[in-house]
C-alpha cells in the first residue's frame, strides 16, 4: 500500500470512528421522550455525525477505491460492540467476539484483493494512455 493511500486509509477509519458514535446518540435520544430537549439535543448530533461523515465520505472517496472503503465500513460492526460494551454495559459473547473477527478477516480479504486488481487495473489504464 503506498504511503498516501496508508495516510487516506487511517483517515477512513478516523471517520468511521466518528460515524460509530452516532449509534450511542441514536440509543440515547431514545431513552428520552418523543420532543423532549434531551431527544431533540442528541438527535440534532446525530443529524450532525450523518451530515459530516457524508462530507467526509466523499474526501476519501477521492482517493481510496469504493471497495476498500465500503469494506471498511464494517468496522462499524466492531465499533459498536466496544460501544456496547463500555457505555451501555451489554455482555461481550463468545458468538459476538466471533462475528467480530468475521467481520475482520472479511475486511482483510477486500482491502488485500482489491490491491492486486487495483494494481493490475492501474497497468492496463497507462498501457491505453502510451499507445
Amino acid at each position: 500500500m503506498k504511503k498516501e493511500n496508508i495516510k487516506w486509509f487511517i483517515i477512513l477509519h478516523i471517520i468511521i470512528l466518528i460515524f460509530s458514535v452516532n449509534g450511542i446518540f441514536s440509543k440515547t435520544a431514545a431513552q428520552y421522550p418523543f420532543l423532549s430537549p434531551n431527544w431533540i439535543l442528541y438527535y440534532g448530533l446525530v443529524i450532525c455525525i450523518l451530515g459530516f461523515y457524508a462530507i467526509a465520505w466523499q474526501q476519501v472517496l477521492k482517493h481510496l477505491p469504493l471497495i476498500t472503503t465500503y469494506a471498511n465500513k464494517a468496522a462499524t460492526t466492531l465499533w459498536g460492540l466496544v460501544w456496547g460494551a463500555l457505555i451501555f454495559h451489554e455482555k461481550i459473547t463468545p458468538l459476538k467476539i466471533v462475528g467480530a473477527i468475521v467481520v475482520i478477516i472479511g475486511v482483510y480479504f477486500v482491502v488485500t484483493g482489491d490491491e492486486e486488481v487495483t494494481g493490475k487495473k492501474s497497468d492496463d489504464k497507462e498501457d491505453g494512455l502510451n499507445a
